[in-house]
C-alpha cells in the first residue's frame, strides 16, 4: 500500500509544460489549469516543493501566468527534450530527496508520459493527476493514462491527492482546502 500513500515530507509537485501556446490546443485545458492551481495552493499551504518545466519557451511561451502567479516559490527548468528528467530537474530531485512525485501538465501522451517513464526508471513513485493532465485528443489522453498505469504509476485525481496529503479533518488546512474544491 505504500505506493498509493502520499505524505507531505516525502512528496513534491511537478508541473510539466503548462505554457501559453500549448494550453490553448488542449482538450480540457481549463480543467488542467483549475486543478493545477488547486494543487499549487495546497503545495504552498503544506510546504511541498514545486518544480516546473517549460518546453522550448522561446517558441511556446512561458508557463501560463494564471499558474505561475499562484505560488511564489516555483523552480522553473527550461527543456528541449520531451522528458522532464533533465539535468537540473534530476539534480534538484536528488537534493530534495523526496520519492513521491505528483505530476500535472501537458501533453499526457508526450512529455508527461516520457517524464513518468523516466522517473519510474529512477525508482520514484509517480502519481499522475488525471484531472490535471491533458492532450489535444481524448484518445491520446486515455492511451497515455493506460500506459502509465501499466508502467507502475498511480493514476489519481486532484481531490484524492489533496485529502491524502491532508490526512485529517478539523484543521485550518482542512478548511482552506475544503473551500478550494467547493
Amino acid at each position: 500500500m505504500e505506493k498509493y500513500t502520499l505524505r507531505r515530507e516525502d512528496s513534491l509537485l511537478l508541473v510539466i509544460d503548462i505554457q501559453e501556446r500549448l494550453i490553448k490546443a488542449m482538450n480540457q485545458g481549463d480543467r488542467v489549469v483549475e486543478n493545477t492551481n488547486r494543487l499549487l495552493e495546497a503545495s504552498k499551504l503544506m510546504d511541498l516543493p514545486v518544480l516546473v518545466t517549460e518546453q522550448y519557451p522561446k517558441g511556446l511561451g512561458s508557463t501560463l501566468e494564471e499558474i505561475s502567479s499562484v505560488h511564489d516559490e516555483l523552480e522553473v527548468f527550461e527543456k528541449n527534450s520531451f522528458t522532464g528528467c533533465i539535468g537540473g530537474v534530476n539534480e534538484r530531485l536528488d537534493d530534495l530527496g523526496r520519492k513521491k512525485i505528483i505530476i500535472v501538465g501537458i501533453e499526457t501522451h508526450v512529455c508527461v508520459l516520457q517524464t513518468c517513464r523516466d522517473l519510474l526508471g529512477q525508482g520514484y513513485s509517480v502519481h499522475i493527476v488525471k484531472d490535471g493532465v491533458a492532450s489535444r485528443t481524448r484518445g491520446n489522453y486515455k492511451n497515455a493514462l493506460g500506459m502509465m498505469r501499466d508502467m507502475g504509476a498511480v493514476i489519481t485525481n486532484t481531490e484524492t491527492v489533496l485529502f491524502d496529503l491532508l490526512k485529517k479533518a478539523g484543521t485550518e488546512e482542512f478548511k482552506t482546502i475544503s473551500n478550494m474544491i467547493k
